[in-house]
């Protein structure tokens, strides 16, 4: 791993990705367990899992299939309560040598798929991106309503199965593409992390999001040729791994590394931070790239 400590949950096999999507589309399971093979053997920690629509037993195929050539824990990845529990029910615990499933994800919204930890204990994400106000969820706007949707997630953890602990824990503060990102969400997550990692209630918990949504829509290159999604994912990062972020859903063929401070992608990084307008903003993340 080019960052210590960093642990990729590989992204690969999830339908919303078009390749994969093709394959789901055309029944390839070799293909997709090809998928799975790749990441593995280039150090994903965890695979995830996502079927997108599909039934239940499809899932719980595929989570059997995938364990049939690697024996890297799975992250179970899907919205939908029944594809959770047939993917958790085909889950085999011996084959990942005793490791959990991660379970991606759990929301104020989808608080029943704690009730599936009794068929097989799993390592929540909490979306702690998403608040209840008036019985409703609602989006976080800053770093303090996120903090207080951790602890309130993490007190329900807590409660399930004799209390879920604290290193089986992963919370998402949720991450925007930076290009579009005219509501300070960065400076948001970055705050919320940092208060929560010097949190000791928090000891020991784990911070993750799904970083290529962090560089969407962006194109992959400036006009001489640089390569740019890799440097700002990597200064996003540099930013937040001392603050305790150790998981990214990700892809195993980025070069993920923490970079010097004087590096362009740091240096936009940094600028935004300190930014109140999101126009501003949005207009740095473009003279980054000309």
């Amino acid at each position: 791993m080019a960052i210590e400590g960093l642990t990729i949950i590989g992204e690969t096999i999830n339908d919303s990705v078009p390749s994969t999507h093709k394959l789901f589309e055309a029944t390839d399971i070799e293909g997709l367990l090809a998928l799975a093979k790749m990441q593995d053997e280039a150090g994903a920690g965890y695979i995830d899992v996502n079927v997108g629509p599909r039934s239940p037993d499809f899932m719980a195929d595929l989570v059997r299939q995938i364990q049939g050539v690697t024996s890297k824990p799975l992250s179970i990845d899907t919205p939908d309560p029944a594809i959770a529990k047939a993917g958790l029910e085909a889950y085999d615990l011996d084959r990942a040598g005793g490791l959990k499933p991660v379970l991606n994800s759990i929301s104020p919204l989808r608080m029943e798929m704690f009730d599936l930890y009794s068929i097989c204990p799993f390592k929540p994400i909490l979306l702690i991106s998403e608040q209840m106000v008036g019985g409703q969820a609602g989006p976080c706007h800053t770093a303090e309503q996120t903090y207080e949707a951790a602890k309130a997630m993490a007190a329900t953890a807590r409660g399930v199965g004799g209390g879920i602990p604290n290193d089986d824990l992963i919370f998402d503060p949720g991450i925007a593409p930076v290009g579009s990102d005219s509501e300070g969400n960065l400076k948001r997550l970055v705050q919320a992390a940092g208060t929560i990692h010097a949190d000791p209630d928090f000891a020991g918990v784990h911070m993750s999001v799904g970083l290529s949504n962090f560089t969407v829509m962006l194109p992959s290159k400036t006009s001489d040729g640089s390569l740019v999604k890799g440097p700002l994912e990597s200064a996003f990062l540099t930013k937040t791994v001392p603050l305790g972020l150790d998981m990214i859903i990700g892809s195993v063929k980025r070069k993920y590394e923490l970079l010097d401070a004087a590096h362009p992608a740091m240096q936009c990084i940094d600028d935004i931070l300190k930014m109140d307008d999101g126009f501003e903003a949005i207009m740095r993340v473009r003279d980054f790239y000309a």
